[in-house]
């Protein structure tokens, strides 16, 4: 790669030394959108507005600025501010407006204002739509982007057509190619860019210097990166830092141990920061610190300064140590912070891959991490988490892991962020029931109540509402809204079994007798059945219905002749003074359970 054709080295640290131009203390005028033509109410509104005053609009001035000549070097940022711009843009005719405009923008480039000069380009944009088209001004307002550390939006606008081969464009690339994390791309840029680097002077030069240094060094080319540093003042605090990180790039940790000592007694927070950094990075090189001490200091260099370059190297630094460690949870936590809150690089993806493929594994069956903190992991990390029907079979297999543990509410809230976040339409339905029953059998009914309802739909199946119904009715039940879970069972085929199970918890023994009577087998044949005939007679017991319970005992007799049950059967058909409370509750305690299908009897039980 050929060096950059710049001054000599001493001459370059005298440009250097001189103050950086101040931006004027005046503030920025406020710059308005002409407004236009107002459309009035009414019911022929073309008829309406041909009756109103137009407006005036501004000529049109994209032609115009595409005639000029293209802004090829620092030389082009020259234009009005301050008080001399108010003016101008106050007494300006209408026709002089956007040129007008546009010196202004131009002096706010020039003198580092990017969030006013972005905000002039703007207001010209909304007038005349046609001057995104134009190279100058895509160029300054990428320029502004750049600036304001939004290279990642204004790298394709540098890198079109119209700016490809302009030396200014592509001094402004190289800096937002290196915010978007493309070293190598900014070093393929350097050579268009070397006339308007060279064009620049003393602080107006470093930050494109700089930018072309950390593509050199992200690209690899160390020697490079030196050469170039030679060109910037020995006591630079920003430069010891670059310095440190190619002498130990090229196995110099001496060296590089002086440049960052010396990085981190600057002024400046964060290129101490970055020296401190340094000298961690440099001790682990060489073996002179454990990984859980270097741990320590990069957490408390992340402490003393938040954001840009430092911290996201301190992450990288963490979740490398974490990895060679076998440490999931810092792994996760150090990939986490990356992922969230810094731009996506060149290293996005295979980062990813890893978090994913460390994250799964926590949860695959058979995986070495306590099933509590696995679910732990993935409910802190769940965005980590791979996407689509991959991540709905991840989530579905650790919900029913939780489930057989008993940790029903983990379950509940794992698979209510599925439902709210990922489920769509009819999905929704299946799901819904699930979350429900989990949130019954975490004691917490009035939650399964509204993950039913949020979720309401008119697309579900027959079979879906039936369903939905049942947990509302459970649920209901379980709040002590008896009559309100009998109405919600309205429609649903097997409602009298399910109304009998809540009559019989609520020990109404009539509204328990009216939707278990019909439901009475023709013969008692097994263990179930007998249990629902033995409860039914309790029921009528409890009623006094002696009449009725001579009836079943004439009809079901013979049935429980030798059988389990047979004990509490005689002593029930055979009226009220014949019952032995001690007796009938042994005899009942050793029936099966009689609860219908689908465990709505361990979901009514469910919390008691």
């Amino acid at each position: 790669m050929r060096m950059l054709l710049l001054a000599s080295a001493a001459a370059t640290a005298a440009h250097a030394a001189a103050p950086a131009p101040q931006p004027a203390s005046t503030p920025a005028p406020v710059v308005s959108p002409t407004p236009g033509p107002t459309p009035s109410p009414g019911a022929n509104s073309e008829a309406a507005a041909d009756d109103q005053p137009h407006l005036p609009t501004l000529p049109p001035f994209a032609a115009t600025l595409a005639q000029m000549a293209p802004i090829a070097g620092p030389g082009g940022w020259q234009g009005t501010t301050g008080t001399q711009a108010w003016h101008a843009l106050a007494t300006v005719a209408p026709d002089q407006r956007q040129a007008t405009r546009w010196r202004y923008a131009l002096g706010l480039i020039g003198g580092g204002f990017a969030s006013e000069a972005l905000g002039v380009l703007d207001v010209m944009l909304a007038d005349e739509a046609d001057l995104a088209l134009v190279p100058s001004f895509q160029l300054a307002r990428a320029a502004t982007l750049t600036m304001l550390g939004r290279g990642r939006d204004a790298a394709p606008v540098l890198a079109a057509d119209g700016l490809a081969d302009n030396p200014e464009a592509c001094a402004w690339l190289i800096r937002a190619f290196m915010a978007a994390g493309a070293a190598q791309d900014a070093m393929n840029t350097v050579k268009c860019a070397l006339p308007a680097i060279n064009a620049r002077q003393g602080a107006a030069r470093k930050p494109f210097l700089m930018a072309a240094i950390k593509a050199a060094l992200g690209a690899g080319q160390n020697k490079q990166a030196i050469a170039w540093l030679a060109l910037v003042p020995d006591r630079d605090g920003d430069a010891n830092v670059l310095r440190g990180k190619a002498l130990l790039a090229n196995g110099d940790k001496a060296a590089a141990r002086l440049r960052f000592e010396r990085a981190a007694k600057d002024k400046d927070p964060e290129v101490q920061a970055g020296g401190r950094l340094g000298l961690v990075e440099t001790a682990l090189a060489a073996n002179l610190i454990k990984p859980e001490d270097a741990i320590n200091q990069l957490e408390a260099i992340r402490f003393s300064w938040r954001g840009g370059d430092v911290e996201a190297q301190a992450l990288r630094d963490e979740l490398r140590l974490a990895t060679a460690a076998n440490d999931l949870p810092g792994e996760l936590r150090a990939g986490s912070i990356l992922f969230r809150y810094f731009p996506a690089g060149p290293d996005t993806g295979p980062m990813m891959a890893q978090l994913q493929q460390a994250l799964v594994g926590a949860l695959a069956p058979g995986s070495k991490v306590p099933l509590t903190d696995a679910a732990g992991l993935y409910w802190e990390y769940r965005d980590l988490g791979p996407s689509g029907a991959e991540g709905d079979a991840l989530v579905l297999r650790l919900a029913d892991q939780l489930q057989q543990a008993g940790l029903y509410a983990r379950a509940a809230e794992l698979l209510g962020y599925q439902l709210e976040q990922r489920a769509k339409d009819v999905a929704q339905g299946p799901l819904s029931v699930k979350v429900a029953a989990l949130e019954i059998m975490a004691g917490r009914p009035e939650r399964a109540i509204d993950a039913l309802r949020t979720t309401e739909q008119p697309s579900y199946t027959d079979q879906m509402r039936w369903d939905r119904k049942r947990m509302e009715a459970v649920a209901l039940a379980q709040l002590g809204r008896t009559d309100a879970a009998r109405a919600a069972l309205d429609g649903v085929p097997d409602a009298a079994a399910v109304r009998a199970e809540i009559s019989w918890r609520a020990k109404d023994w009539n509204g328990f007798v009216a939707d278990s009577e019909g439901a009475l087998p023709g013969k008692a044949v097994n263990d179930a059945q007998r249990a629902m005939v033995i409860r039914h007679a309790i029921a009528l017991a409890m009623l006094g219905r002696e009449d009725k319970l001579r009836v079943l005992g004439a009809r079901y007799g013979g049935a429980f002749a030798g059988q389990q049950g047979e004990e509490a059967f005689k002593m029930l058909t055979a009226g009220m003074g014949a019952v032995d409370p001690g007796k009938l509750g042994a005899a009942l305690a050793a029936l099966p359970a009689a609860n219908p299908p689908a465990s709505i009897g361990d979901l009514l039980d469910a919390g008691t």
